[in-house]
């Protein structure tokens, strides 16, 4: 099982810029708990960069526990699922927030 943070230094290779049409935002991940910290993505021009550490002014901010996290990304636990029980927690872009799924490769 990867840390958290091998989760998010993998992203950048699971983007799928073909998905991404046009998309251009920044979206912060605050994830809580052991492992855990702040890093966002960068989607621009058909390309995702991520940063450790939060973003000036995010498109999307997504708070989530370092678990749910990992059981997210796994499949243990869909992120409808964990949003509906208040485990995600989702401020900014509701659009992009739906769109993000698609913008990775799990």
């Amino acid at each position: 099982m990867p840390t958290v943070k091998e989760t998010f230094e993998a992203m950048p290779g699971r983007f799928r810029p073909d998905k991404a049409g046009g998309t251009n935002a920044v979206v912060q991940y605050d994830v809580a708990g052991e492992g855990g910290g702040t890093w966002h993505v960068v989607i621009k021009d058909g390309a995702c960069t991520l940063k450790e550490g939060p973003a000036t002014s995010p498109a999307l901010t997504l708070q989530i526990g370092a678990q749910e996290w990992l059981d997210m990304l796994s499949g243990k636990q869909s992120g409808q699922m964990l949003y509906m029980s208040g485990k995600l927690k989702i401020t900014g872009d509701m659009g992009l927030a739906m769109k993000l799924p698609s913008l990775f490769q799990m």
